[in-house]
């Protein structure tokens, strides 16, 4: 249990990852009843806390993700104990700024050497997790501002779930188009646009490191 905890200490970026893959397997399980409902605000806290973790590693001001962060914990746990739409539309705003910052933070944490360290290469599929709860929670905020955002086929008149919507945002972010939600409005349209440039250009951005990493290597080597 040490060794999982010194590894961890070492590499938070692996910690973040693994926490919002489980929480792939975990948040359709609690959609179900509103007991289910208070642990998915739990958990939901563990995330944050945990890329408030990662964000400590980061050369971007760490007390502005403290600042985001905070009002979110407060919201959460009101909306915990007296839930409404509102509340819910002001809360996954205020989340998805953070996890904006906290997936910028990370990108300036693995641009700031030409090492590639363990937990920078975590860090790379931990920034795709966060772009992609960033987006998921944008997802919320439109369908809360505009009803009817997003539709399913069969469902097109049903509120859609927190899982749905992290479904299609990691669908556009990968870009492999495998979603059966659409978008029906056009402000809803309009972020779905914007996550599809940021994916493509997340992934452009790791290939060209990892190439100018690789080069900068054999050059080093050549020399000596």
């Amino acid at each position: 249990m040490s060794t999982v905890f010194e590894t961890l200490r070492r590499n938070p970026s692996a910690g973040l990852l693994a926490v919002q893959l489980l929480g792939f397997l975990l948040y359709p399980l609690m959609e179900t009843s509103p007991s289910s409902r208070a642990l998915f605000g739990a958990f939901g806290l563990v995330v944050l806390g945990a890329a408030l973790w990662v964000v400590r590693r980061s050369p971007w001001l760490t007390w502005l993700g403290f600042l985001l962060a905070l009002p979110v914990v407060v919201l959460s746990l009101i909306a915990a104990i007296s839930p409404s739409p509102q509340l819910l539309g002001w809360t996954a705003a205020l989340e998805s700024l953070f996890y904006f910052y906290a997936a910028g933070s990370l990108i300036a944490y693995m641009l700031q050497d030409w090492v590639a360290t363990t937990d920078e290469l975590f860090a790379a599929g931990a920034t795709f997790t966060l772009l992609a709860w960033a987006f998921a929670f944008a997802f919320v905020v439109c369908e809360t501002v505009f009803p009817g955002s997003f539709a399913v086929a069969g469902r097109a008149t049903e509120a859609r779930t927190w899982m749905e919507l992290l479904y299609l945002s990691v669908a556009v972010l990968s870009s492999v188009g495998l979603s059966d939600v659409v978008p029906v409005t056009p402000m809803a349209r309009a972020f779905v646009m914007l996550e599809s440039f940021a994916g493509v250009m997340f992934i452009a951005l790791v290939v060209s490191r990892l190439v100018s990493m690789a080069n900068t290597s054999r050059r080093s080597a050549s020399k000596e």
